[in-house]
């Protein structure tokens, strides 16, 4: 399976941004969907994860701001990112793995696995 992101653009602060990750075929039926973000000079955090029981799990910084979401027709998934802020700027990637890698880590700070066996290439967000 293939990952490719869309939607990362420059945008003012307190805008929305819909980022989108197409898969290249159906995923897995239990799997971990997954949105990180890096800076440069930082490691990449975790940001938004999506398992296969719709459970979700965010960064703390996002939370109330940000929704993942999937369209399981399309094999696509999905970052809707609202009120943006300067600090949300970064690459942002999807990631897919397996399934208990939502649980793995700490989503509230970020620090969350970066074992997925499955990364778009990213697409740049820019907020000022």
């Amino acid at each position: 399976v293939q990952l490719v992101e869309s939607g990362g653009r420059s945008v003012e602060v307190g805008g929305s941004l819909r980022l989108s990750c197409a898969a290249s075929a159906p995923t897995p039926i239990a799997h971990c969907m997954a949105w990180f973000r890096q800076v440069p000079g930082r490691e990449r955090e975790g940001v938004a994860g999506l398992d296969t029981d719709d459970k979700t799990y965010y960064l703390d910084s996002i939370k109330g701001r940000f929704t993942i979401s999937r369209d399981s027709a399309k094999n696509t998934f999905y970052l809707q990112m609202n009120n943006l802020k300067p600090e949300d700027t970064g690459m942002y990637y999807c990631a897919l793995g397996l399934y208990y890698y939502c649980n793995t880590g700490d989503w509230k700070t970020g620090a969350v696995t970066t074992d997925f066996g499955r990364w778009g290439p990213g697409t740049q967000v820019t907020v000022s």
